[in-house]
């Protein structure tokens, strides 16, 4: 497979669960939207992926590294679901994104 096709498998893949996530969450199935958000289909398909091009090696490190992301990533959606009935949708996703940002700096301050 070409480069440009590999990432074009990659952008559809990403797109079609973000498409599925989507749908369920607009019918009112937020238990099976967040469950096709956070199932692992796109690290496993980065894990096969990295392992196709790099090897084990480069495997175990991306996955220690995303393992760094988790605490940044529970207080974004905690403070979405803080924020939103307090302050709106928009303003809760700014904050929510900044809070992210913030905390992902921290991790890498950390983690030197």
């Amino acid at each position: 497979m070409s480069e440009f096709g590999k990432y074009v498998l990659y952008f559809l893949l990403g797109g079609t669960i973000v498409s599925v996530s989507t749908y369920l969450g607009s019918q009112g199935r937020s238990f099976l939207a967040a469950f096709a958000s956070t199932f692992p289909a796109i690290t496993g398909a980065t894990f096969i992926l990295i392992y196709l091009n790099g090897g084990n090696e480069a495997i175990v490190s991306y996955a220690k590294n995303l393992l760094w992301f988790v605490p940044p990533w529970v207080v974004y959606v905690v403070f979405m679901i803080v924020g939103i009935p307090r302050f709106g949708f928009w303003p809760a996703m700014i904050g929510s994104l900044m809070l992210y940002l913030g905390c992902v700096g921290l991790v890498k301050m950390v983690s030197k």
